[in-house]
This record gives structure tokens, C-alpha cells and sequence, in this order.
């Protein structure tokens, strides 16, 4: 059986609720623009929550409007620099799922179809509703007799589909989750990359913080190795907010503590400490998952050096104390999980890689002793894999190679590295 992707427009696909930012450009320069939008907000939200109906809501909200066709052309300029992030760097599954991803949204194919046709969406596969217009280009109304103007709009769309596969819906509001109540759709996914209604996520089948998430549960080709939303960094001790909020931004999953609790010891991805924070050894061994540590100040005496070396966790920090230390220190931190730079780190060998482009990233933290480098090429070439570029850099007892691959290869080349002697981690990275 095929499967079917059934995709939200507003705050999914896109990161805004077009109608609302229609208002905002239709009503600019009204003396009541901030009344009126709130207005308009507050009906979207309603809908959303599922305390109005979805045809309450959209009246509500057209009648408000006051906006042309003109108005349209600039928001449908807005909203192409508003695609999530996510959906964005994923172009290739709909270019390679053209047939079966489907957009299904209570908004308009005039702003809809404009924005995501570039993505590889298919004309015919965009299910919304469209505006009635008078002879002045002026918007009036909606076709009413649209099923996705209803309320259950998107559920009156598949019994009349009588799509034949399994289907998965991903959206943020209350009209997708009725698919999953309706027993149409596989599973429903609630993206929340944008906004969390609690109505919705806590019926749904899963949280899905971004579309790599969606991707990545579901074993589907993506841009990106690993969602980062699933990489946990814990924030402890006397941070300031901008270090934290560098590393949320970049899609990081941040928890913010005073000490280092035990029940995220073998969770833990990354640890962005303040100065004087001190970590217990035993805890550092146990972290089994930990890649990185960042330190406002000078980790000396805090954080053992040579036991992350160890263990393969790459540490940067600041040992003269400099101002900027709070956004350079979560930056390299990024960089590090992102490319695999450790440059500046203080107990890895420093390497500034390139930018990856069209190639898997193989890193193999090791062991610094004779015949590792050899093995691990012994490992390539039994697999007659294609490498681009190769570096590998040494710090005492440590070994850092990385190894940029031709996409296609046999995954089980990934447990036969993972297995060559003096090991200590490895990580396929690309993006």
C-alpha cells in the first residue's frame, strides 16, 4: 500500500496563519489595524482549539479582512520567506514523494498554491478553499460549497477522496487531529516547530517538533542525520539567557538547571555550564550519549579534561573569561554537532572542516594508537566506497578522523566502523 502524507498549510508548512498576516497587510495604516487583527487572532486561535467552528471562524475572519488582490501579491511574497525551516530543507522528499504528499488546508489555493508548487507539490494535490471576488479585485467571500469551508472540513475531503493507502496527517490545529478521531489517517502527527496547542498535542499520536522528527520516526530520506530536537542540552549554573537561546534557535532540545540531575545522566547530548559548575566524574562516565561541553570560564579543575577525551565529548571553553564567551562558547558547541569543528576546542585536535555538500560526514573519534587509520580504510575499501576528503587530526592519546562519503553505500558499513578496534565513538553526520 502507498503511503499519503496529508500536510497543513498554516503554521506547518508555512510558520504564520496567512489570513492573519493578510490582515496585517490589508489593514496597514487603518487607525483600528491593531483591533482588528487582534480580532482576526483571536478567531484563528478559536478554530484551532476547537472551541468555534471552523466555518465560524473563517467568516469571521474574511469579514474582517478588507483586502484585495493586490494585497494578495504581497502576502504571497511574506509567506515564501515564512516557510518553516524544516519543511524548507526537505525539498527532496517532495520532489521524490510528488505523487503522495498533499496539501490539505482551510486556507486559500491563491496564496497555498504559489508557495509550495516550488517545493515539487503537485497543482492537483492541493486541497483548499478559494475566494469569491467582485469586479474590483476586492475579496467578498468563499466558495461555501468547499467541504474544507466546514467544520470537519478536512474529514468531509478523505471519505470523498476514498484515498486507497495509509495516511499520515501532519498539522498543528484541531481541524488535523480530527482526521486521527475520524479514523481515516494511520497516525497524526502535531507539528509543533511553530506553535503547541495543547488541545491538540496531547491527542496526538506523536509530537513533532520539526519535519525531520516526522522523517526521522518514520525512516523516510531526509536533509539531516539526526533532529536536534532530539539532542538534549542542559543548561546549568549561572548562564545567560542569549547562550541558551543560541542553542534553542539552532533546534536544540535545552532543559535549564541548577545541577546536573541524575535522570539525565544517559539521556544528556550537551552540557552549557556556568562558571564554578563543577561535574562528578561518575556522572561523566555514565553519560553515555554526551558529545559536548561548553564552559563560560575556565573548565579547569570543574571538568576533567582527559576523562571526556576518554570518552570522546569534545570540550570549548574560556579560560580568559572575555565578554563575548556567552554566545562564542554555544556557537562552537553548534558547530562541533553540526560539522563536527572542534577547532579551539581544549582537549580535541583542532579541525575547521568544510561545509558538507551532497556527501555523508563519517566521524571516528578513536584511540590514538598505530593501525587504527588503516583499519578503518580497510573498512572503505571493502565496501568500494567513493570518499571525497579525508582528515585526521591527533592530540595525545586521542584520534580524530573524518571521512566526507558518497551517499551510497551499505548501512552495515556503519556497524563495521562502529567495530574497529580503539573505537571510542563514532557518528554519521550530513545535512
Amino acid at each position: 500500500m502507498k503511503n499519503y502524507y496529508i500536510i497543513d498549510f498554516d503554521s506547518t508548512f508555512t510558520q504564520v496563519e496567512a489570513l492573519d498576516e493578510l490582515a496585517r497587510i490589508s489593514l496597514e495604516g487603518s487607525p483600528d489595524q491593531e483591533t482588528v487583527y487582534r480580532e482576526i487572532e483571536r478567531f484563528t486561535n478559536l478554530a484551532m482549539e476547537g472551541k468555534i467552528s471552523f466555518r465560524e471562524s473563517l467568516t469571521g475572519r474574511i469579514r474582517l479582512l478588507k483586502a484585495n488582490k493586490q494585497h494578495l501579491d504581497l502576502l504571497i511574497k511574506h509567506l515564501k520567506k515564512k516557510v518553516s525551516k524544516s519543511f524548507d530543507r526537505n525539498r527532496a522528499f517532495f520532489q521524490a514523494n510528488a505523487d503522495t504528499a498533499w496539501i490539505v488546508s482551510g486556507g486559500f489555493k491563491e496564496f497555498i498554491t504559489p508557495v509550495v508548487a516550488p517545493y515539487g507539490i503537485k497543482t492537483e494535490n492541493i486541497y483548499a478553499n478559494t475566494f469569491l471576488f467582485d469586479e474590483e479585485g476586492n475579496i467578498t467571500g468563499y466558495d461555501d460549497t468547499n467541504p474544507l469551508s466546514d467544520e470537519g472540513g478536512k474529514v468531509k475531503l478523505l471519505k470523498e477522496l476514498n484515498i486507497e493507502g495509509r495516511i499520515f496527517g501532519i498539522g498543528d490545529g484541531y481541524s488535523d487531529f480530527q482526521l486521527k478521531e475520524s479514523g481515516l489517517i494511520e497516525r497524526f502527527y502535531a507539528f509543533t516547530e511553530n506553535i503547541a496547542r495543547k488541545s491538540v498535542t496531547e491527542k496526538a499520536d506523536h509530537v513533532t517538533p520539526s519535519f525531520d522528527e516526522f522523517l526521522y520516526v518514520n525512516d523516510l530520506p531526509r536533509a539531516i542525520s539526526y533532529p536536534k530536537n532530539r539532542i538534549l542540552c542542559l543548561v546549568i549554573g549561572d548562564v545567560p539567557k542569549i547562550a541558551s537561546e543560541i542553542l534553542k534557535s539552532d533546534g536544540f532540545s535545552i532543559r535549564i538547571k541548577d545541577q546536573f540531575e541524575e535522570k539525565y545522566v544517559k539521556d544528556v547530548g550537551m552540557l552549557l555550564l556556568g562558571n564554578d559548575v563543577d561535574i562528578d566524574a561518575d556522572q561523566l562516565r555514565r553519560a553515555n550519549k554526551l558529545k559536548v561541553v561548553g564552559y563560560l570560564g575556565d573548565v579547569k579543575g570543574h571538568v576533567s579534561r582527559s576523562l571526556c577525551a576518554e570518552n570522546g565529548v569534545v570540550i570549548f571553553d574560556d579560560k580568559r573569561n572575555k565578554k563575548r564567551n556567552a554566545e562564542f562558547i554555544p556557537r562552537r558547541m553548534a558547530d562541533f554537532i553540526n560539522n563536527g569543528d572542534t577547532y579551539l576546542s581544549r582537549n580535541f585536535p583542532p579541525l575547521t572542516l568544510p561545509k558538507l555538500k551532497r556527501a555523508h560526514r563519517l566521524i571516528h573519534i578513536h584511540k590514538n594508537v598505530p593501525g587504527v587509520m588503516a583499519n578503518i580504510n580497510a573498512v572503505y575499501a571493502e565496501n568500494e566506497v567513493n570518499i571525497f576528503s579525508q582528515f585526521l587530526m591527533t592530540k595525545g592519546d586521542l584520534g580524530y578522523a573524518i571521512t566526507d562519503v558518497d551517499a551510497h553505500y551499505d548501512k552495515e558499513m556503519l556497524k563495521q566502523l562502529k567495530s574497529v578496534e580503539n573505537t571510542i565513538k563514532f557518528r554519521i553526520l550530513y545535512k
